[in-house]
């Protein structure tokens, strides 16, 4: 069997061969026979793409079952070589509650973070740990990945200054002529902060009294999937009450399929949309598109005008992982923006920068063994954690294309 590393050096050079395909034939050089090996390069990585996904997806479930050293869990272990006994003491209040701590541990514990009281059972998770949280949720969903994100000490609204500065320009005057006033117009883009829930993790007996079971790894992954799928559910497709305003919301239309593209778009529309945007947000860098997976499928089979494929996979020719591009662009895939259907705002294209995703670093933990948990053998565990977004631009930055209502 290959390792990961392997699959990948294989895909980045496959990759690379169609690149230079595409570039060394043209217009009427790209035929049937340059189709069919295109057809071929590409059936090969995506079998490639699917072994990876099953390696890994076997290499994490070992990683999940793995046995520590019989003693101490993962985050116990780091916390003692690292000599952070406040770790320590932590996922031992997590694993058995507040009487199994010491007078040590518990001054540790004060020394480091805020604690709630035993009744309210609510305590301030270590910063290594809010931070480890909030690294594993910018691998999550697709918003996080590509947006600004940046955490303050309190969640007091902050406001951001706006001005669409895209089409002003200055004058040509004369001598002794007096120069037009032309005052820009300024808004404001307001980020807010909301409180979102884990939802309460149920953790048997058996597995806390285990001390091989990694509670921490646990603990951590669910908080990752329930907060990074809910809260990327908002930064996507928010509505702006009672919730963050999400990209889709706050983006403006760059292109509409004609009448019957209720599930298509076409090379032009990809085109049309890409230069919806001004070209002093693609001089930056940074723009790129993002779309579900579904439509993602539907634009792999588009050609150029020559003919020729306008996807092509992402290499660097080190063979470490590149996104894949459409039209020389990125592509982040995002489940949370529509599928191509009528009305919907299927792909969106631009600078995702300028869309700011905040968060208060303060996550509280709260232990349950009160006796709703304890009749079914279990101890409850659930997360708060408070966090808003917002695109902070008036000029343009991130457009949409929108399929056909008809």
């Amino acid at each position: 069997m290959q390792s990961i590393q392997e699959l990948r050096e294989r895909r980045s050079v496959i990759a690379q061969s169609l690149h230079t395909m595409l570039d060394d034939n043209p217009g009427e050089k790209w035929g049937a026979r340059q189709q069919e090996e295109y057809d071929k390069a590409m059936r090969e990585i995506d079998a490639i793409n699917a072994e990876s996904k099953r390696i890994q997806a076997v290499l994490d479930k070992l990683a999940e079952g793995a046995e520590t050293d019989g003693m101490r869990t993962a985050i116990e272990r780091r916390a003692h070589d690292e000599k952070k006994p406040h770790l320590t003491a932590f996922w031992k209040l997590m694993r058995n509650g507040d009487r199994a701590l010491t007078q040590e541990d518990w001054g540790a514990i004060r020394n480091t973070m805020s604690v709630g009281t035993p009744a309210q059972g609510g305590y301030t998770v270590p910063t290594e740990v809010a931070t480890e949280v909030a690294d594993a949720l910018k691998a999550y969903g697709g918003m996080r990945g590509v947006a600004e994100v940046f955490s303050t000490a309190s969640g007091n609204d902050i406001n951001f200054p706006t001005s669409d500065g895209t089409s002003e320009t200055g004058e040509l005057i004369g001598e002794n002529t007096t120069a037009t006033g032309a005052d820009p117009a300024f808004g404001v883009a307001t980020i807010k902060m909301y409180k979102y829930s884990s939802k309460v993790v149920a953790v048997p007996f058996e597995l806390l009294a285990d001390s091989s079971f990694d509670m921490e790894g646990f603990i951590r992954k669910r908080l990752v999937q329930r907060l990074g799928r809910i809260t990327n559910t908002h930064f996507t497709v928010g509505t702006n009450v009672g919730q963050p305003n999400g990209i889709v919301t706050a983006a403006s239309l760059g292109k509409t399929g004609a009448t019957g593209q209720t599930t298509t778009v076409t090379y032009a529309d990809l085109v049309d949309l890409i230069h919806s945007v001004d070209p002093a947000y693609r001089a930056l860098g940074n723009c790129r598109a993002m779309l579900n997976d579904g439509s993602f499928k539907a634009i792999r089979k588009l050609v150029d005008s020559q003919g020729r494929p306008i996807f092509l996979p992402g290499y660097d020719g080190l063979g470490k992982a590149m996104p894949d591009t459409i039209l020389g662009y990125p592509v982040v895939i995002n489940q949370d923006v529509a599928v191509m259907a009528a009305n919907a705002k299927s792909i969106l294209f631009g600078d995702f920068s300028f869309y700011k995703i905040r968060d208060a670093m303060a996550i509280t933990m709260f232990r349950f063994d009160d006796s709703p948990y304890i009749k079914l053998g279990q101890i409850g565990f659930l997360a708060w954690m408070r966090s808003g977004g917002n695109l902070v631009d008036v000029g343009g930055a991130v457009k949409y294309y929108a399929n056909s209502a008809t």
